[in-house]
């Protein structure tokens, strides 16, 4: 037994995994020293930091770039309504609250949009890589970064009642463009805001998701499921597609090594958010902006909230713009670009 108020040991904490005799001590030990980088923290991003931290994974970087709304209290199982109240940045709610699970694990939140200009910075020095996106563009960049450095990453998505994952491993496995050669045009996917989401889904691809990367990290690589698995739990679906004989002799990312998005294809600097009346803005080169200082600058345009992530000024009535510290902003109100990126000259000068 521990005494409370001290840290228990590994073998108080993870008794039970111990026992699971293919992690066993040693496996244990190879958590502990090992890391992970989860980009996004929705839903998927939820359910697979819980598991990771849970399991006692030494170190985790979390990237998101948006912040905790009502909306999200359906299925994005670590936030809370005080998070909404606060205008938590996810990366930040997200660290608080997986601290309070496990103080063994070292958690670095990172309030950021992952793209071209900061991915050898954000997922450099991590040997696995999980996705908990709702954005294709920002995969295809992921498995290119993984494709370029030998990263394995672990792919999975979840709308209305369905979702997929697979792993991805260079040299092993075809990569996400073997499989789905163009990035889809807008409009050709379900997207949260079209099919919305039917949360049971989302824990049960998270989960899949965690699984491999614990198979992976604890040193059972063996183990790991060679297939994508689609599965619907609403129509009770479950399908294993064999893909290992998916590569492409003329894949243009694994085949070819050219590397279009990690060169700068394909990001753009404003950005629908998928379920909300939300654009992002991304200012070119990387600002960074002293939040007293503009806070006290915009509230002559209207009323202000400050907290240690960000400002949120209300707008034209019917917008709200949040700004952080490196320039990003979110425009909320509005899907139009246009009107978002008037926004914020209007209000930023630039």
């Amino acid at each position: 037994m521990t005494a409370a108020g001290m840290q228990p040991s590994a073998e108080d904490r993870y008794a039970r995994q111990i026992r699971f005799a293919p992690i066993g001590s040693d496996g244990q030990r190879r958590l502990a020293d090992s890391s992970a980088v989860i980009v996004g923290l929705g839903a998927l991003g939820s359910v697979i930091a819980q598991h990771l931290v849970r399991s006692g994974v030494g170190r985790l970087r979390l990237i998101d770039r948006d912040i905790v709304e009502w909306s999200n209290l359906q299925r994005q199982t670590l936030y809370n309504e005080e998070d909404v109240r606060r205008t938590m940045p996810k990366a930040e709610a997200a660290a608080a609250h997986l601290r309070a699970v496990n103080r063994a694990v070292a958690i670095e939140p990172v309030s950021a949009d992952l793209s071209a200009a900061n991915a050898e910075e954000l997922l450099g020095g991590y040997p696995l890589i999980l996705d908990g996106t709702d954005n294709m563009t920002v995969r295809y960049l992921i498995n290119e970064y993984s494709v370029k450095n030998g990263i394995p990453w672990i792919y999975g998505g979840a709308v209305g009642s369905g979702g997929m994952t697979m792993t991805f491993v260079p040299g092993e496995t075809p990569c996400l463009r073997c499989l789905f050669p163009e990035l889809p045009a807008a409009g050709d996917l379900d997207t949260c805001e079209t099919a919305g989401v039917f949360s049971p889904v989302v824990d049960i691809v998270g989960s899949l998701q965690a699984a491999e990367a614990l198979k992976w990290l604890s040193g059972n690589r063996q183990a790991m499921r060679k297939e994508l698995v689609q599965v619907d739990v609403w129509t009770n679906g479950w399908m294993p597609l064999a893909a290992n004989t998916g590569k492409r002799g003329d894949c243009p990312t694994c085949a070819l090594r050219r590397f279009e998005m990690l060169e700068g294809g394909g990001v753009h600097a404003s950005t629908r958010l998928c379920g909300k009346q939300t654009v992002q803005i991304i200012p070119p080169g990387r600002p960074q902006l002293s939040l007293d200082g503009l806070a006290a600058r915009l509230a002559l345009a209207g009323p202000v909230e400050r907290n240690p992530y960000l400002v949120k000024l209300r707008v034209r009535e019917t917008l709200t713009f949040i700004l952080f510290p490196d320039g990003r902003a979110l425009i909320q109100g509005t899907d139009d670009p246009a009107v978002a990126r008037s926004v914020y000259a209007e209000l930023l000068g630039v």
